[in-house]
């Protein structure tokens, strides 16, 4: 990581509604996060079991998309051409991220921790994965292939899980991804929040996360051909609407899933990614209603740092103890609970919190125009 002060030119040709939209992201990511209690949690706020997706499957999707969007802009420097330099920028970012996760992994417990039972994937080495593996991709992909480079990542991946899985190629024990996963990373060092050794961010549902970041560059593509018009507006809506219609129609044979990331799912959640961009650009960067945007702006203009950021304090809550409670729990149970006789509202109310914490810190940087940047 590195800080560095941010130009009033450099803030001035930043993209507004694209940092509002990430804004928004990192804030609902700490709110599904971090409920006061895992039993009394809306249902919106929870993922989907297995197959389908509720709103907080949108937001990881989402993280890697704005990504995408903003490749656009930082690697037009290199004129979208593949050179040593740009490639060692990519691969040091690709390794700061990547260890960034692995360090929110370990934390607190650097020492008293059984390292061959670490889990060694997670958000930010996905992240960190996906998005090296898609500017790679694009600046070795001439730009009017990167639709038919997407297409092919989307459909080899579903050819992968239906011929070489199990007689169920799309369930939890008999898919692919849970045998390439094992064998390259091992069961030791996978999630096991499942019920058994399967990483919802495995190395080969990497694979079509990479095509969620080409679909969130040509949306970049969109917003640098046509500019501050309605055309952007129109095109991006129209993309969107059609990416979500063709994901809701192949979820019909190759269902919508977060876990596998499946090729319906990078569809559906990419093309509600773009109409909200579309929405955003409309308000924001068209019609120039901004008064609202400030607190959004705090968490979209770091937001790798935040998330980072928001896993060590939710980190810190649960290793502090107040008598024979966690500092979570005790927030929660004396702060939160007594507020409300609806405990939901109470567990809302507590992630809520969480949120206006992070945001405080965030807002120092935002006001000095400090760029954290991994």
């Amino acid at each position: 990581m590195a800080g560095s002060k941010s130009s009033a030119k450099g803030q001035s040709a930043r993209l507004m509604s694209l940092d509002v939209y990430r804004g928004m992201t990192v804030a609902f990511m700490i709110i599904v996060n971090t409920p006061g209690t895992w039993s009394h949690v809306y249902a919106p706020l929870r993922h989907a079991s297995w197959h389908g997706c509720t709103p907080t499957d949108l937001v990881f999707p989402s993280f890697l998309f704005i990504a995408g969007v903003a490749m656009f802009y930082s690697l037009k420097k290199y004129n979208f051409e593949f050179s040593a330099q740009s490639l060692f920028r990519i691969l040091r970012r690709v390794a700061l991220i990547f260890v960034a996760g692995l360090f929110l992994n370990i934390f607190p417990h650097f020492i008293d921790r059984d390292y061959n039972n670490l889990r060694i994937l997670g958000v930010l080495q996905r992240i960190a994965l996906a998005y090296g593996l898609g500017a790679i991709t694009i600046l070795l992909v001439k730009r009017n292939y990167i639709w038919i480079t997407t297409a092919v990542i989307l459909l080899g991946y579903w050819a992968l899980l239906y011929f070489f899985g199990g007689a169920d190629p799309y369930s939890l024990e008999g898919n692919l991804a849970l045998t390439v996963d094992k064998a390259l990373v091992g069961e030791n060092h996978l999630y096991k929040g499942f019920g058994l050794p399967f990483d919802p961010e495995g190395l080969l549902s990497t694979i079509p996360a990479v095509g969620t970041v080409l679909l969130g560059f040509m949306a970049g593509t969109i917003i640098g051909n046509f500019g501050n018009s309605w055309k952007t507006v129109g095109w991006l809506a129209l993309a969107g609407a059609l990416l979500t219609g063709a994901g809701l129609l192949w979820g019909e044979v190759f269902p919508i899933n977060k876990p596998l990331w499946t090729s319906s799912y990078v569809l559906y959640a990419g093309g509600i990614g773009m109409m909200l961009l579309a929405l955003l650009f409309m308000i924001v960067d068209i019609w120039g209603i901004r008064q609202w945007t400030g607190f959004f702006n705090t968490f979209g203009t770091n937001p790798l740092f935040t998330y980072l950021l928001a896993g060590i304090w939710t980190k810190t809550m649960l290793a502090v103890k107040i008598g024979e409670v966690t500092l979570y729990k005790w927030i929660f149970t004396n702060i939160c609970s007594p507020l409300f006789e609806e405990q939901k509202i109470a567990s809302l109310m507590f992630a809520i919190m969480q949120v206006m914490f992070i945001w405080a810190f965030g807002y120092i940087l935002y006001r000095k125009k400090i760029n954290i940047r991994f």
